[in-house]
């Protein structure tokens, strides 16, 4: 995928879950649009809606290129896990 595609991607994805409330829905917002500025493979996942019901979406897996991303965010003053990388829930 092209760095324009890739952008896109991210883009389409604030657009189209961005406005979905609640924190944990925005944090995995955020960290999808990451995956998807860092090359990550598409995904398909299985979820269970407020009434226990199944369904599936895609989502994104880890590229390399995500995994460094996320070790480096986490690292600080106090080791390797001084932050949290949140993933949040799907909207």
């Amino acid at each position: 995928m092209t760095k324009t595609e890739r952008i896109n991607s991210a883009i389409a994805i604030a657009i189209k879950y961005g406005g979905i409330d609640g924190d944990h829905h925005k944090a995995w917002v955020i960290d999808q649009m990451v995956r998807c500025l860092t090359g990550c493979p598409v995904v398909e996942e299985v979820a269970k809606d407020c009434r226990g019901d199944e369904y599936t979406y895609e989502s994104l897996g880890e590229s390399k290129e995500y995994l460094d991303l996320v070790k480096a965010a986490k690292d600080g003053e106090d080791g390797p896990d001084t932050y949290d990388w949140d993933v949040g829930c799907a909207p």
